[in-house]
């Protein structure tokens, strides 16, 4: 199961269990309110504290969107009207609460202590702070609803400290979250920054041949004209190959918020992977093999780039968590339309892809593979070890 499917999984849990919970309390409320003699009790504490109840399911039960205003609206307009409840049942009641049950509604707590937590993971900034006090408050006041002796208002101070420690957590998840978010926005800028390189690099290499092939054509013009048609020939094909690689990576690299001065680093594609494994393997305890199937050469620059840093990940990915493995395969596969890269290893380690996931490596490869038109999947294999596999279309890379 992928880290995503997990997540949601883990968000599905939480909700049912949240809803069993409240659901519990709802109960409770009912069976304490229907013990009651007092008609009046009766009909506040089952139509006033439950439809508050109630009300507060549609804020803390959806996933909502981040930096929402309307989250931390609703959540003040329903902590203005319990607290404007509790206020009037004290008013009317002379400090003493007229509600003679065993409850002054658990279920309208439980729903806003939520509502502080939502508020603080999700709301807009500047109205989530007030929004949680707010909704505090409430459920600070509410067991006054019952009566003022110090048994209640310790129940309240508790329920202050379980508001204040959902706000604590939701914002803690929301710190986490964006720390990710960032990090994430800079694996994108650094595959940005190495697209560049790659594009400075190839354009480089091939205007240079250019240059060669026209200053050659123009010594060997008088002697042989058939050797200036083949140089010319010559030209126009890496002209426009060198046209149609920077047409697809300014295209990628259009932001105009990307820094301009990115090093400058050497360009290494699939024909450079004997190097790449010879290092692993004087590094590593597990051999790694290359299995090469079809002609590498002549490749574009941008895919034969992107497929070299499939493999450079998938090591790296096996010298960190699988130093157990004893064997890693490698295998580059070219066809009429796709070039496919395997890279897989046997460890025999429990692992599931969240955890080979807690790096950014990973995210950024996919961001570079993705913008080339093609797919990468990493995972546990069928047979054990982990499997990372990437496909990348030629004729999209060729297309000019």
């Amino acid at each position: 199961m992928s880290a995503p499917d997990l997540r949601r999984l883990w968000v599905r849990l939480a909700q049912a269990a949240g809803l069993v919970a409240f659901g519990l309390l709802a109960l409770f409320d009912f069976a304490a309110s229907t013990a009651d003699d007092s008609g009046i009790g009766t009909l506040l504490l089952l139509l006033v504290p439950m439809g508050l109840a109630v009300a507060t399911v549609p804020l803390w039960l959806p996933v909502h969107r981040l930096g929402s205003r309307r989250l931390p609206l609703a959540a003040l307009a329903l902590a203005t009207a319990s607290l404007a409840v509790t206020a009037g049942v004290v008013l009317l009641s002379g400090g003493g609460g007229i509600l003679l049950a065993r409850t002054w509604g658990l279920g309208e707590s439980a729903g806003l202590i939520g509502v502080v937590f939502v508020v603080a993971r999700w709301g807009a900034p500047r109205l989530a702070p007030w929004a949680a006090v707010a909704a505090g408050l409430a459920v600070a006041a509410m067991p006054l609803r019952v009566g003022t002796e110090s048994l209640l208002v310790i129940f309240g101070l508790l329920q202050v400290l379980a508001a204040a420690g959902a706000a604590g957590v939701g914002l803690y998840l929301r710190i986490v979250a964006a720390g990710r978010e960032r990090a994430i926005a800079l694996v994108r800028a650094e595959q940005r920054a190495e697209f560049a390189r790659d594009l400075h690099d190839f354009i480089a290499h091939h205007v240079t041949g250019i240059v060669v092939q026209a200053q050659g054509a123009r010594f060997v013009a008088e002697q042989d004209p058939q050797r200036v048609i083949v140089a010319l020939e010559q030209i126009e094909r890496a002209g426009a190959e060198t046209m149609a690689s920077m047409r697809r990576m300014v295209g990628i690299l259009r932001n105009p918020d990307a820094p301009p001065d990115a090093p400058l680093a050497p360009l290494a594609g699939v024909t450079e992977l004997e190097p790449l494994l010879t290092g692993f393997n004087g590094a590593a305890n597990a051999p790694a093999r290359l299995h090469v199937d079809g002609d590498l050469n002549g490749l574009p620059v941008e895919v034969s780039t992107s497929a070299y840093r499939v493999v450079m990940e998938g090591l790296t990915n096996t010298r960190q968590h699988a130093p157990d493995a004893r064997s890693v395969d490698v295998a580059v596969r070219r066809t009429p339309d796709w070039l496919l890269v395997r890279v897989a290893d046997d460890g025999a380690s429990p692992r599931t892809a969240p955890a080979r996931g807690h790096g950014f490596g990973l995210i950024g490869l996919t961001e570079r593979v993705r913008a080339l038109g093609g797919t990468i999947t990493a995972g546990p294999g069928v047979a054990g070890g982990w499997v990372l596999d990437a496909a990348f279309p030629l004729h999209a890379a060729v297309a000019r």
